[in-house]
């Protein structure tokens, strides 16, 4: 067991406060600081005494992984661990699935396009599931509403411009009217797309001064919120097809291949596939593919995007229908101790207080420790008089 550095991504949408506060760091940062990764990504593994755990695991596999992870899922660490520190919108975004990544990683290795092209959408053949469990207040976007629950807020809008594409989906047809709604309106020529933001924002700002009910009133808000963040993009306008959720700390949201999403403000602890593939659609910019996007995206309403959860003594886990990453959420106090019990191997991400593991380590918030599965099975509880949270995540 040893400590895992981090790697620190300084997109624009990062915080300069969440992060810094949560490690201790000068707060507010000088540069935005958006997610902490601890995994063996190659884009930007963690370290451990300098080197890479990339590196670390290829010199050793089996040892690192284990037999069993190493038969399933090859010569590498399936799974991505992060702190995510939203301070302004992220992206309208979906990610592959496993086919599809595998795919579009090809076609675009096949074609010469150089992995650091900012027109490159397949960083690597992997799939991105993901799981974000809230540690602040957290916005996010995620999944298109039910399109009858859509109807009825766009019919409160009631914006003409609007209105002229909402008469050309059949309300009978959920699938049918989320495709046809999306894919016209994402695809709309710049000048007409300007406009019709434009004057879905003046429509917006009207009706949130009258009688409105609260999650109507929350999603137009919203609006406007990424309208003032990305003028003119019909991303925002895409936006109010999806599920608005204000997740309050330990809860959580599960998203597969295929559905579309859009994180909003907030910090929380992240775990996906060990992948980087991500397909844009607006509020950003960055590279955005249209046409890519919507051949991933999954037109279906997503109604129950939060996951079940098992109990145990100090905490609870995370019930994901996917075999590439389990997470857990523990807190400790008192004799009360966390066993990690994998034989694959293990991060363990500490998000509060302190926590004491085998051999007298000591994690602070912000810290992980990389537990390789030849390792002895370690056990972690909170320092004398004190408490920690700590997120265990295996295979």
């Amino acid at each position: 067991m040893e400590h895992l550095k981090g790697a620190l991504r300084t997109y624009t949408w990062g915080s300069r406060t969440l992060l810094a506060d949560l490690r201790g760091t000068a707060s507010p940062a000088s540069t935005p600081e958006a997610e902490l990764w601890f995994g063996a990504h190659p884009a930007a593994p963690s370290t451990i005494d300098g080197r890479g755990l990339d590196e670390l695991i290829a010199a050793d596999p089996r040892g690192a992984l284990g037999e069993r992870v190493v038969e399933k899922f090859g010569e590498q660490l399936p799974f991505l661990v992060k702190l995510l520190a939203a301070g302004a919108p992220l992206s309208l975004q979906a990610h592959p699935s496993k086919e599809q990544a595998l795919a579009g990683f090809q076609r675009e290795e096949d074609s010469g396009l150089d992995m650091h092209d900012p027109r490159r959408n397949y960083k690597d053949p992997n799939h991105k599931p993901e799981l974000i469990v809230a540690l602040t207040p957290f916005q996010a976007l995620a999944g298109f509403r039910p399109f009858s629950r859509t109807a009825e807020l766009l019919a409160v809008l009631d914006a003409p411009g609007l209105n002229r594409y909402t008469t050309m989906v059949d309300p009978e047809d959920e699938e049918a009217s989320l495709r046809a709604l999306f894919t016209t309106l994402i695809s709309l020529p710049r000048k007409a797309a300007v406009a019709l933001v434009e004057e879905v924002e003046q429509r917006a700002r009207e009706v949130v001064q009258g009688e409105l009910e609260e999650w109507m009133r929350e999603v137009l808000t919203m609006y406007l919120e990424l309208v003032e963040a990305y003028p003119g993009d019909i991303g925002a306008l895409a936006a109010l097809l999806l599920n608005y959720f204000n997740l309050q700390p330990g809860e959580a949201l599960y998203l597969d291949a295929g559905q579309l999403h859009a994180y909003q403000h907030g910090l929380g602890v992240e775990i996906m596939a060990n992948s980087d593939n991500v397909l844009r659609g607006g509020l950003t910019s960055k590279h955005v593919d249209v046409p890519e996007l919507v051949r991933v995206l999954k037109f279906h309403a997503l109604t129950s995007p939060r996951p079940e959860t098992s109990t145990s003594e100090t905490g609870e886990e995370f019930i994901l229908p996917i075999e590439d990453f389990r997470l857990g959420r523990h807190r400790l106090a008192g004799e009360a101790t966390l066993k990690v019990n994998t034989d694959g191997p293990a991060i363990v991400l500490c998000t509060d207080g302190e926590a004491i593991g085998s051999g007298q380590c000591v994690l602070r918030p912000g810290e992980a420790v990389w537990i390789p599965a030849s390792d002895p099975r370690p056990e972690f509880r909170a320092r004398e008089g004190g408490q920690a949270e700590l997120f265990y995540a295996s295979v």
